[in-house]
C-alpha cells in the first residue's frame, strides 16, 4: 500500500483520553448547531405562529428523525472506512471510497427528498395525526424533505473531514448555515408570515449553504488523498460495496429506530392536543442530548477505525471505554440539568402553562434515561469502527425496535398514560445495551485474535 502524507491529526497515538475530548469538542458545537436548526424552527413557530403550528410541526419530528438518521447511518459507513484506509495508509483505497460515497450520500438525498415529498400525508395520517395539525404538517414536512440532498452532502464532507481528525472545519460551516437559519426564521414567519412554511424552508435553505460550503472545501483540497477531484467522481464498483455493505445496516438502524418510534408518536397522538404540544416541545431536549452524545460516538468510530488500520488493540478497548464513559457523563449531567430547568426551557417554545406542565411530564423521565442509552448507542459506534454493522442492526431491531412496538401494544395499551409510554425508553435501552456490549466483545475478540494469528 502507498503511504499517505499525514493529514490532519493522526488518531493512533497520543493520550486517549485527552485526544478525545478535544477530537469530539468541535462535534459537540456542531451537532448542537444541527439540532438548533430544528429547534429555532419550533421556538419561532410556537412563539410566533399562528393557533397549533407548533403541534404541527411537532408532528412532523420522527418523520424527520427518520429521515435524516437514515442519511447519518450512511455517512457513518463513510466515517468508518475513511479512518480505517487512512489509519492503514492504503492511498488508492481511500480515494475511491471518498470519491463513491460523495455520490451514493447525494444518490440517498435525492431518494428520500422523493418519498417525503410524495408520502407525506399518507405517512401522517397513518401516524392518526390531528385534523386540526395535518395541513401544517404536511406542508412543513414536504418543504423540509427538499434539503435532503443537501443534508446527505453535508453529512458525507463532515464524515470525511471527522476521520482524518479534522472536526473544526465542518463546524464553522455549519456555525454559518446556523446563523442563516435563525434569521431567516424570523424573517419570514414574522415579517412575511409564512408561518410553517417559513420555518421550513428557513431549514433548507441553510442546509444548502452548509452543503456548499463543505462540498467546495474538499474540492478545494485536491491535492490531499482525502479531497475530491472531478475526474475521480465515480461509482467504483468493489469500492460502492463495500460502502453500502457498512453504510446501508446503519442506516437501516437509525431509520427502523425511528420507525419504532412512530408507534410511540402514535401512542402520544392519542391524547389531548396540548400534549402533542407538551411532547413536541420536550422532545427538543432528547435531540440535544442525543446529538452532543453524538460526538463521542463519531469520535469513538474514528479511534477505532484509525487504530483498527493501525493494528492498535489496546488503543481500540481504550478508544470504545473512554468514548462510552464521557458519553455516559454528559448525558447524566444534561438530563438532570434539563428538568431542573425544565419550565425555563420549554418556555422557549410555548407560552402555555398546560403545554410546559405536559411537557415535564416527559422530562421527569427522560432525564434519569439518557445516559443509559450510552451503553449502547457507544457500543455500536464501536462495533461500526470495527467494519461491523449488520450484527448491531439486527440486535437493535430485535432488542429495541420489536421491544418498544411490544410494549405500546401491552404495557401502553394496558395504563394508557402518558408515563407508562415514556418509561418504554429506559427499559428498551437496558436491554439492547446488554446484548450489544455482548456483541462487540466477541467481535473484538475473534478479530484480535485473527489479527495476531496472521
Amino acid at each position: 500500500m502507498a503511504v499517505i502524507k499525514q493529514g490532519k491529526q493522526d488518531l493512533t497515538q497520543g493520550p486517549l483520553a485527552k485526544q478525545i475530548i478535544l477530537f469530539s469538542i468541535p462535534l459537540i458545537l456542531s451537532n448542537l448547531l444541527q439540532v438548533l436548526f430544528n429547534m429555532a424552527d419550533v421556538a419561532v413557530v410556537g412563539r410566533f405562529g399562528g393557533p397549533g403550528a407548533l403541534g404541527a410541526v411537532g408532528s412532523t419530528t420522527i418523520l424527520v428523525s427518520l429521515f435524516t438518521g437514515l442519511l447519518i447511518g450512511l455517512s457513518s459507513g463513510v466515517n468508518v472506512l475513511t479512518a480505517l484506509h487512512f489509519g492503514a495508509k492504503a492511498r488508492r483505497e481511500l480515494a475511491e471510497t471518498v470519491h463513491a460515497s460523495a455520490l451514493i450520500c447525494a444518490l440517498a438525498g435525492l431518494m428520500l427528498l422523493a418519498v417525503g415529498v410524495i408520502f407525506a400525508r399518507p405517512i401522517l395520517e397513518l401516524l392518526r395525526t390531528k385534523d386540526e395539525l395535518i395541513g401544517g404538517a404536511v406542508l412543513y414536512l414536504r418543504i423540509y424533505m427538499l434539503g435532503m440532498p443537501a443534508l446527505g452532502i453535508y453529512n458525507f464532507g463532515n464524515a470525511v473531514f471527522s476521520a482524518v481528525g479534522d472536526t473544526r472545519r465542518p463546524l464553522r460551516y455549519l456555525s454559518a448555515a446556523g446563523v442563516l437559519n435563525v434569521v431567516l426564521n424570523l424573517f419570514f414567519v414574522i415579517v412575511c408570515g409564512l408561518d410553517v412554511a417559513g420555518v421550513a424552508l428557513a431549514s433548507v435553505l441553510s442546509q444548502y449553504l452548509s452543503a456548499i460550503l463543505i462540498l467546495a472545501a474538499l474540492f478545494r483540497r485536491g491535492g490531499e488523498i482525502y479531497g475530491l477531484r472531478r475526474r475521480e467522481l465515480r461509482l467504483y464498483r468493489y469500492r460502492s460495496r463495500v460502502i453500502l455493505s457498512i453504510g446501508v445496516p446503519s442506516a437501516l438502524q437509525h431509520g427502523i429506530f425511528a420507525l419504532a418510534n412512530l408507534f410511540i408518536q402514535t401512542g402520544v397522538n392519542s391524547f389531548s392536543a396540548v400534549m402533542v404540544e407538551g411532547n413536541a416541545a420536550a422532545a427538543n431536549a432528547d435531540n440535544l442530548v442525543y446529538d452532543v452524545m453524538a460526538a463521542f460516538y463519531t469520535a469513538c468510530s474514528s479511534f477505532i477505525g484509525q487504530n483498527y488500520g493501525a493494528g492498535k488493540w489496546d488503543r481500540i478497548r481504550k478508544s470504545y471505554l473512554i468514548s462510552m464513559g464521557y458519553a455516559f457523563g454528559i448525558a447524566l449531567a444534561m438530563g438532570l440539568g434539563l428538568f431542573a430547568c425544565g419550565p425555563l426551557f420549554l418556555s422557549l417554545f410555548t407560552t402555555e402553562a398546560a403545554v410546559v406542565e405536559a411537557g415535564m411530564k416527559r422530562l421527569a423521565i427522560m432525564s434519569i434515561s439518557y445516559c443509559v442509552s450510552a451503553f449502547m448507542d457507544g457500543t455500536i459506534a464501536a462495533s461500526r469502527g470495527l467494519g461491523r454493522s449488520l450484527g448491531p442492526m439486527v440486535i437493535v431491531v430485535l432488542g429495541s425496535c420489536v421491544f418498544r412496538i411490544l410494549w405500546v401494544y401491552t404495557v401502553f395499551a394496558h395504563f394508557r398514560t402518558i408515563e407508562s409510554l415514556y418509561l418504554l425508553y429506559i427499559f428498551s435501552w437496558g436491554i439492547t445495551a446488554a446484548a450489544e456490549v455482548a456483541y462487540f466483545r466477541r467481535a473484538y475478540g475473534r478479530l484480535k485474535r485473527e489479527h495476531l494469528g496472521a
